[in-house]
């Protein structure tokens, strides 16, 4: 699994990348889109909207499931990846390049303080990787 270092991460496998001082550019990591499986629809906030740390920002659906985007910073949409509608699949293809979703002025910069690290979130995803196959174990009795 890849956790380029440049990006934080949310525990709802949001990544965050720092493109100007207070601009923000937002996606899903590599682990949330190998769980979901191969993307099909994903819709997205218009911009010009506002959206709130910790709230759903949109949608990724993919041929298993449904599942919200959450934000992992507040502030306004300031762009969106027009090219995801027409193929969604850059998500599973390029989840940290050109699956990116949507850049983000920050109207709070302290709340990348709330963010994982790489190590921190390998770490996370460890646990819950591991959470996983506990359950299953469990369900397979």
């Amino acid at each position: 699994m890849n956790f380029p270092d440049n990006l934080k991460y949310s525990k709802e496998h949001e990544w965050v990348m720092m493109v100007e001082d207070a601009v923000a550019l937002i996606g899903i990591t590599e682990f949330a889109q190998s769980e979901l499986g191969d993307v099909v629809y994903v819709e997205l906030p218009e911009v010009g909207e506002k959206i709130t740390k910790d709230d759903p920002f949109g949608s990724v659906e993919s041929v298993k499931a449904v599942s919200d985007l959450f934000a992992p910073v507040s502030g306004t949409v300031i762009e969106v990846n027009d090219s995801l509608p027409d193929s969604p699949e850059l998500v599973n293809e390029d989840s940290y390049g050109d699956g990116w979703m949507i850049k983000v002025q920050m109207s709070d910069k302290e709340e990348l303080k709330d963010l994982l690290t790489p190590d921190e979130y390998a770490e996370y995803v460890e646990r819950q990787q591991e959470e996983d196959d506990e359950e299953d174990e469990k369900d397979g009795e």
